[in-house]
């Protein structure tokens, strides 16, 4: 069992304590969030009364009073604790000893309060009242920064990362970005399809023979048949059986799974859309994917440029469009037109493309 850090046993300590105030520190109840960041950002209204949530990511405790920083959805919002707004009585005991001792960052918490700005402009909530929602017994791997500009403690080692996508998130908020890219992306293909009078449909995962494409799938067993099942590699055989059954266009989000070699562009899972339509050919299939791309790029970037490293792409509509034999005479400088395959192994080694005796 793995050894518990200093960090983890304190905030467990501090988990007891709070339990011993009488207070849950994991409730089930609804709790009434009306605003968010973004919200109080867009429509900010001088003393309107809000209800929000999120983590607690940064705060500078100064005796009675102290700024913070919290997190949601949508971004950060700053937070002003004063003892004496949040403690009217004579018990202060929420502040001194719940806020100020007990909560750490990483903890989720409920405020309800009202709006202002600060003397230097910012727009920030006096906390009026706030509950715990959450305790966090693991700390966040956030960076510091020091007075040279140094940056340390940052959550930046790709293995950690890919390993632990949930703390990236919290870290790293660019990285939400392209999980809410990724779901317009599909709501803009699926719109796409279906305003054409396509059918979205679902097909086996397990199926008795894994066909579509070539490679190697999970195997598994199906006890009340007695008989082995395989994980999908590809969905495609199935989809053309529903154009055959008489559908003029059917498309998938499928998950496939591949039991291969893994990088950081191959998982053994993925997920792949297909499409297959009816009475049409490749020519029309390259106006439609034109289409799609160009309509996909404006509704995830309201623009259809965007950068790949520092080569900007436009997806806006025509493109060029060449043959396979052509674009290699274009970028490579060789006519493969003609050639056998003794020409076309010197060609590859000439241009340093690994090729080996199963290639032919």
């Amino acid at each position: 069992m793995q050894q518990l850090s200093e960090q983890e046993i304190v905030r467990r300590e501090k988990l007891q304590k709070i339990r011993e105030m009488g207070i849950d520190p994991y409730p089930a109840e609804m709790y009434p969030v009306n605003h968010s960041s973004e919200q109080i950002q867009q429509d900010y209204v001088e003393g309107k009364k809000v209800t929000i949530a999120g983590r607690l990511m940064s705060r500078r405790i100064q005796g009675k009073a102290s700024f913070a920083e919290l997190q949601d959805s949508d971004g950060r919002i700053q937070v002003y604790f004063n003892r004496d707004e949040i403690c009217t009585g004579e018990d202060k005991s929420k502040y001194n000893d719940l806020y100020k001792k007990l909560l750490d960052i990483g903890d989720f918490i409920g405020i309800e309060g009202e709006l202002f700005t600060t003397r230097v402009g910012e727009k920030t909530v006096m906390v009026k009242d706030f509950v715990l929602l959450s305790k966090t017994l693991r700390a966040l791997p956030l960076p510091k920064t020091d007075s040279e500009g140094n940056i340390y403690d940052a959550f930046t080692d790709p293995e950690q990362r890919y390993r632990m996508r949930y703390v990236d998130l919290v870290v790293n908020p660019h990285v939400k970005d392209v999980f809410v890219k990724r779901t317009v992306i599909m709501n803009t293909i699926r719109d796409f399809y279906n305003k054409m009078g396509f059918l979205e449909v679902e097909t086996p995962i397990l199926q008795p023979i894994p066909g579509g494409a070539a490679a190697r799938p999970f195997i598994t067993h199906h006890n009340a048949l007695n008989i082995p099942l395989y994980l999908r590699i590809a969905n495609e055989l199935y989809l053309k059986r529903l154009i055959v059954g008489g559908f003029d266009g059917v498309y998938e989000f499928s998950k496939d799974f591949r039991n291969e070699g893994m990088d950081r562009t191959h998982n053994p899972e993925f997920t792949v859309m297909e499409l297959y339509v009816a009475y049409k050919d490749y020519h029309w299939m390259m106006d439609l994917t034109e289409q799609l791309l160009e309509k996909v790029a404006l509704d995830a970037n309201a623009s259809t440029k965007t950068m790949m490293g520092a080569q900007e792409i436009d997806f806006k509509a025509p493109y060029p469009r060449i043959s396979i034999l052509e674009a290699i005479n274009q970028y490579t400088g060789y006519d493969i037109a003609g050639m056998g395959e003794s020409e076309l192994r010197e060609v590859a080694e000439k241009l340093e493309v690994e090729v080996d005796e199963t290639m032919g």
